[in-house]
Order: structure tokens, then C-alpha cells, then sequence
């Protein structure tokens, strides 16, 4: 691998997106403009030497949770989730190809016509290569969440830091869309997260990141420019960081 450099703080960075973050102001699909304009912000990443991996979602086609309370089998329902997960990587392939971008589309589901089976040296030659990588149908397993599939994925590739992706500016101590005194927490530890219920990922997925002392970043997205902002650290620091103190903001 080569060496890191010293224009930017994260080398190699898992990106979690949820489905929902292509939708806009859509309530159900794939919105091109949000789409094409999260491209463009990854393509600005990747130009300034990062090496990209990104995990999405499928909450905007089929949410396997929504189906399993609606009387269908939870493990059926999970992976039609995966499925799901699996169209909206397509489509950020396209989007990122558009842009110039060499992209990879690594499934953890067979299905050799639309997408590379996941390996992980496979994954980690990409990015060496300077691909972003996609992967592609969560664990590919049923039970366990996306956001468990990017603490996974993150780990297996070495990353330094997930960046989670959400429609807020960080972690807040209440909702902040109901609670106008909700105050955003700058850093905190995993414990913090695990004991407090905070909505930041899955329980499995923080505990697998604790484990392992992995950072995350929890940003708004929504905010052009922030994808830069998170990985490159220009400036005032966005979001709020999650991790044992020796993690905390240099």
C-alpha cells in the first residue's frame, strides 16, 4: 500500500450511505439529481488520493425489517433488502462512472452478470488500484443490518474511520427536529452510544467497532461538500466523532 499522505487525515475510509440519502425529497426510489451530486462529491474524495469504499442501504426500494412486521418471513424479507441494496449500488456505479470514476461493485450474493463476488483481498486490490469500491448485499446474511455490514466490511479492509452519513449535523442528546434545546455532542465514547440508546448504528455494529477501535464519523449529508469536509478535515470539524479517547479529533 502506499504511503499515506499528508494532505488529508483519512487514508482509506468506509462510507455508509443509507437508501434513503438517494431518494431527495422522493419517498420512495432513486432520486438522479441527490444521486449525481453524492457521485460528484465521492469523485472530489477519490481525486484527492482517498481510498473509497462505501457501503449502502436499501430502505428506499425494501426496508426487510418493515416487511418482517407485516407478516413476511424475516429472512425472506432480509434479503429482499439485500436485493435492494444491491440495485442502489448499480445505480451509484453508474452515477460515479459518469463522473470518470473506476468503480467496483463487490456482492456478498452471487450474481456474477451485475457484480464481482465479495473477496476480500479483492476489495482491498481495488483500492489499492484507486477504485471506489462498493459493496454490495450486507453481510449476505439475514439478521444483521448495513450498517453491521459497513462496521464489517470497514474492518476487513483496514479502514480508518466510517463515515456515516444521516440528515442531521451529528449526534444529538434528542431529537433535534422536535427538541429546539437538543444539543449535538461533539465526541463521544462507544459506551456513550451503547448506554444512551443514541441513534447512531446498530448495537452489533458499534460493539464490532468498539472491539476493533474504529472511529465514526456522523455527518449531514445533506450539506454539499460535507463528504470532503469529513474525510479531509479542512477547517472546523463536522459531525460528531464516535470512538475511545485516543480516537478523539487531532
Amino acid at each position: 500500500m502506499s504511503a499515506p499522505s499528508t494532505a488529508h487525515h483519512y487514508k482509506r475510509v468506509l462510507l455508509k450511505l443509507s437508501g434513503e440519502a438517494l431518494m431527495g425529497d422522493g419517498k420512495y426510489g432513486i432520486h438522479p439529481p441527490t444521486l449525481n451530486r453524492i457521485a460528484e462529491e465521492m469523485k472530489e474524495v477519490a481525486d484527492a488520493g482517498v481510498e473509497l469504499a462505501v457501503v449502502i442501504g436499501g430502505g428506499n426500494i425494501f426496508r426487510g425489517v418493515a416487511g418482517s412486521t407485516e407478516g413476511m418471513d424475516r429472512a425472506s424479507a432480509d434479503y429482499m433488502g439485500m436485493l435492494a441494496t444491491c440495485i442502489n449500488s448499480m445505480a451509484l456505479q453508474d452515477a460515479l462512472e459518469k463522473q470518470g470514476c473506476h468503480t467496483r461493485v463487490l456482492s456478498a450474493i452471487k450474481m456474477e452478470q451485475i457484480a464481482e463476488p465479495y473477496i476480500r483481498r479483492r476489495a482491498v486490490r481495488h483500492l489499492e488500484k484507486g477504485r471506489i469500491v462498493i459493496f454490495a448485499a450486507g453481510t449476505g446474511n439475514p439478521y444483521f443490518t448495513t450498517d453491521t455490514a459497513a462496521s464489517l466490511r470497514a474492518m476487513e479492509i483496514n479502514a480508518d474511520v466510517i463515515l456515516k452519513a444521516t440528515k442531521v449535523d451529528g449526534v444529538y442528546n434528542a431529537d433535534p427536529m422536535k427538541d429546539p434545546s437538543a444539543r449535538r455532542y461533539q465526541t463521544l465514547t462507544y459506551m456513550d452510544v451503547l448506554r444512551q440508546n443514541l441513534n447512531v448504528m446498530d448495537s452489533t455494529a458499534i460493539s464490532l467497532c468498539m472491539d476493533n477501535k474504529l472511529p465514526i464519523v456522523v455527518f449531514d449529508l445533506t450539506v454539499r461538500g460535507n463528504i470532503r469536509r469529513a474525510v479531509l478535515r479542512e477547517g472546523e470539524e463536522i459531525g460528531t466523532l464516535v470512538g475511545a479517547a485516543e480516537t478523539a479529533w487531532a
